[in-house]
């Protein structure tokens, strides 16, 4: 079941989930109510009265454009690779549209793969922003000991990338890079090649358990960060958006198509 929080004592039932998933504090409660009073949105998903998973987000404003910011989104460790993330994402996108908003705009760390396969493959929203150390110096057990880069992702939740499921063409898009095994089986960036014309889809690949790398090997893992950080953000600058990831038994690949949103 999936529930829209709108009391103070239904929105303390997320603030023990965001210390588990996350390792942080948690946001205050007044200022979530605030949000939800006036424009924001809080979703939770529960099992047998149980809360497993939540989204949430508030109302944001950029270049004449409203929208909502969706700022978080959790799903408990036990219960995931059950779609519950999915449906959060589904169920808030019913929500808001009837709020007036048709887009939700959000961002994730590229090199972690499970978050852009839902992003970009399952829900269809692009990408054709790259913020370089987004939130600075982090020090949950995710994101610490690296530079917080991100995607932000656009979910125009009416156009037909999104109503009618695009399919992208996978087969013919040009790989930028290669991933290759190093002495200790750990994933190595691989290949210089630049893109070269607008009329052909790109591929970038990148690990595909980027958390298992950081523990592994951090020095590895902030090389991936800074050449897919170049990578990403010359594609973006030559007017392409990522629009799929591509899953692989060790590896994954984005894939950039010209922008047309």
């Amino acid at each position: 079941m999936i529930k829209e929080l709108k009391t103070m004592e239904e929105l303390k039932l997320v603030q023990d989930m965001e210390e588990r998933v996350w390792e942080m504090s948690p946001i205050p409660t007044h200022q979530t109510f605030t949000s939800v009073k006036n424009g924001g949105l809080m979703l939770a998903a529960f099992v047998d009265d149980e809360i497993v998973g939540f989204s949430y987000g508030f109302p944001g404003f950029k270049n004449d454009k409203s929208y909502l910011c969706s700022h978080m989104l959790a799903v408990d460790p036990a219960y995931r690779s059950r779609k519950i993330g999915e449906k959060l994402k589904w169920r808030q996108r019913e929500v808001v549209i009837d709020k007036g908003y048709d887009m939700i705009l959000w961002t994730f760390d590229p090199l972690e793969t499970r978050n852009g396969y839902l992003n970009l493959s399952k829900l269809n929203a692009v990408c054709h922003t790259y913020i370089e150390n987004c939130y600075g110096e982090m020090s949950d057990g995710m994101n610490k000991g690296l530079p917080s880069d991100r995607f932000e992702v656009h979910w125009h939740l009416n156009s037909p990338h999104v109503t009618q499921r695009t399919k992208i063409d996978l087969e013919h898009a040009v790989p930028l890079n290669a991933v290759r095994k190093n002495e200790d089986g750990l994933p190595v960036f691989v290949g210089e090649q630049t893109c070269e014309s607008d009329d052909v889809a790109y591929s970038l690949a990148v690990p595909k358990d980027f958390q298992e790398l950081k523990v592994k090997s951090p020095g590895l893992a902030l090389d991936w960060r800074l050449k897919t950080r170049e990578k990403f953000e010359q594609l973006f600058d030559a007017g392409y958006s990522a629009v799929h990831l591509k899953v692989h038994d060790d590896h994954a690949e984005y894939i950039f198509v010209k922008k047309k949103i």
